[in-house]
């Protein structure tokens, strides 16, 4: 597609008879057909499925083996005018021995033959009975004929198929320590394909399912699995036709097992991610004087989605929030258990006993608060230790100021409040500011005076300040440099701002104190704001965070897609559209793109000197670990990629 690389790919798991080629071949040119016409790039189908797996001893019969030849011929003509690529199944005679075999087929041309590299022989497999390994083929032998013409044949061969370069397993090359497709992935390979036919046991597809997810994730690959099904012999097994499509250890499609009619899903792997994380992840690959040689086929045009708003894709709007209930409970807990842990540490290493938080009765150091109170208690010692200090200005507002006194009350820790109207007023005058403007002076004499309060009220007993900004702001920018950027230890750095308000209501869940969980879930749901301007005269927040600088939704959504898939402005618009569908309108996602480049490369400068603070997530923006920027680098680039994006009227919505 135009916006980035994305590779359409189905698995199916054709109903067959068992040695009945032209039936089988019939049921795989229907699949075929139905591929084309969902614009699949690729399809992989099971293993033997030109003569069914079960045929046993039948594969002996050179009437069986012929008719499999021509029904291979037949099914790669089919290809032609297509578009797609094609993977399926055959028993080929080669070299003067029968090999079980991956046949790739596209515009109506065979274009490799590969054969399976593992033969079970125990249970109830006998594949050795019937078939020659990979291995037992002649080093010689690179090619082989049908029908009087040759095609490449061997195990070392890639197929370059739109965006990807595809690698062939069958069954068992899956299950052993070092697979086939292991290998080729350091070659380069960024799909793996899988033609198999495992019986169904107790508890087999759940282990099954963890395997190709979990291989997708070593390999840093689309992983596409397709297993024989309905049609086959069920003389001493049964056979569920299980599809899967996986990606980096998700699973993006699963079918339905079972299935008495063909079972075909479809996915669209995302290869520039793939790409993009083999290149960062720099152990993937290790050396290459170990990785064999491949022979790469070309399999000629594919067709591709033409705009994001096609894609077979689920485009999480939270990336950072699990969807699943009981995922997004456990994440919570993890999450609270990395922070607790980190401050924890720093207090034992410090031998500190003692803490200052500022307290707004907002998001942030309300989580900062809790886990706080998490480490004092994981360390036995006093709540009292925690001071917790608010200290109300001209925006604060009865909301806020009640929460964070009912807060601290509840948590048993030194509740302490220290307005600070009077000394922010003297200030003004010291500086010649007028109190009646309200600009960033204003703001930020706020903010920096109760950093102040809180640096010199720690040295007070001796303490330390712990911080409570969010990753969010810091992408941003969106603390004062020197203010409530700065502390000793910032617990919330590296969660985002979509994120923090699920924890908090987390712990009003799990808490077991029912005042305690009302004040808590009051809290989660008030606006976010600073209150750094005085509130509406009915006493309401006045200045409302996101209508200043953007929803967080948006926000984290980019800072995800720019951070952990290095993503340009184009694509995460384009993905931005699908996911916000309905709730956001092209125009204004591509408005808080551009402020959040813009914001994000300006305000470097305040992340370079930000406080130690505990990762807890794969997207974290500390400079001593996953993110080193100059502070002055130029955001040209990719503000002149947001302006050259498409009107909204040409949007395919």
């Amino acid at each position: 597609m135009s916006e980035s690389k994305y590779l359409r790919i189905a698995a199916a798991s054709a109903t067959v008879r068992v040695a009945d080629v032209s039936t089988n071949v019939e049921s795989l040119r229907k699949i075929l057909a139905e591929a084309a016409s969902a614009r699949v790039n690729l399809i992989v189908t099971q293993e033997l499925g030109i003569t069914a797996y079960t045929c046993a001893d039948l594969f002996r019969s050179s009437a069986l083996l012929e008719a499999a030849e021509k029904g291979c011929l037949t099914l790669a003509q089919a290809t032609a005018g297509t578009g797609v690529t094609m993977v399926f199944g055959a028993p080929l005679r080669i070299a003067g021995r029968l090999f079980n075999c991956a046949i790739v087929a596209s515009e109506g041309e065979i274009r490799g033959i590969v054969p399976k590299s593992h033969l079970p022989a125990y249970n109830e497999f006998y594949e050795r009975r019937w078939f020659a390994a990979a291995d037992d083929a002649p080093a010689t032998i690179t090619e082989t004929e049908i029908n009087g013409k040759t095609y490449p044949f061997g195990r070392d061969l890639l197929f370059r198929t739109g965006n990807a370069l595809v690698a062939v397993e069958i069954c068992e090359d899956l299950w052993v320590p070092v697979s086939p497709g292991a290998i080729a992935s350091r070659a380069g390979a960024t799909v793996t394909v899988n033609l198999s036919a495992s019986p169904e046991l107790i508890g087999k597809r759940e282990y099954l399912r963890s395997l190709v997810k979990g291989q997708s994730a070593r390999c840093r690959c689309a992983y596409v699995y397709a297993s024989a099904g309905h049609g086959e012999s069920s003389t001493d097994l049964v056979f569920s036709g299980e599809t899967l499509i996986a990606e980096d250890g998700h699973i993006l499609a699963k079918g339905k097992p079972f299935g008495h009619h063909r079972n075909i899903i479809v996915a669209d792997a995302d290869i520039e991610k793939l790409e993009d994380d083999r290149r960062y992840f720099q152990t993937f690959t290790g050396p290459a004087d170990d990785i064999p040689p491949y022979r790469i086929i070309n399999c000629g045009e594919t067709v591709q989605p033409e705009v994001a708003s096609q894609l077979i894709r689920y485009i999480d709007p939270a990336p950072f929030v699990p969807s699943d209930n009981d995922t997004l409970q456990s994440r919570c807990d993890e999450i609270l258990d990395i922070q607790t842990a980190g401050l924890v540490q720093r207090l034992e290493s410090t031998g500190c006993r003692s803490l200052t938080v500022g307290i707004s009765g907002g998001l942030d150091s309300t989580l900062a608060l809790l886990v706080a109170v998490r480490a004092f208690d994981t360390l036995g010692l006093d709540r009292k230790g925690i001071h917790a200090i608010t200290m109300p200005g001209f925006g604060t507002t009865g909301r806020t100021h009640t929460n964070a006194t009912d807060l601290m009350r509840l948590l048993g820790v030194d509740s302490i409040e220290i307005p600070i109207g009077d000394a922010v007023s003297l200030h003004f005058t010291d500086i010649g500011h007028d109190p009646e403007v309200h600009d960033i002076t204003y703001e930020n004499c706020q903010a920096r005076e109760r950093t102040q309060i809180l640096m010199d009220y720690a040295n007070k007993i001796g303490g330390m300040v712990l911080g409570t900004g969010d990753l969010s702001e810091l992408a941003l920018g969106w603390c004062t440099y020197n203010g409530d950027q700065m502390s000793m230890y910032g617990v919330n750095a590296s969660v985002p701002k979509t994120l923090v308000r699920y924890l908090v209501s987390h712990y009003a869940r799990e808490c077991g104190n029912t005042e305690l969980e009302k004040s808590l879930l009051d809290i989660a749901d008030t606006p976010i704001s600073p209150e750094l301007i005085p509130a509406s005269p009915d006493g309401q927040i006045a200045q409302k965070t996101e209508d200043l600088v953007g929803p967080y939704e948006l926000h984290d959504f980019f800072i995800y897609h720019t951070l952990r898939s290095a993503f340009g402005p184009r694509k995460i618009y384009w993905l931005a559209v699908k996911a916000f569908k309905g709730k956001f309108e092209p125009d204004i996602i591509r408005h808080w793109l551009r402020i959040f480049i813009r914001r994000f490369f300006a305000q470097q400068f305040k992340r370079s000197c930000m406080p130690d603070g505990p990762k807890v997530g794969s997207v974290c923006l500390s400079p001593r670990g996953d993110w080193r920027m100059p502070s002055d680098a130029s955001a040209a680039i990719w503000l002149a990629e947001i302006d050259n994006l498409p009107a909204r009227t040409s949007l395919p919505l």
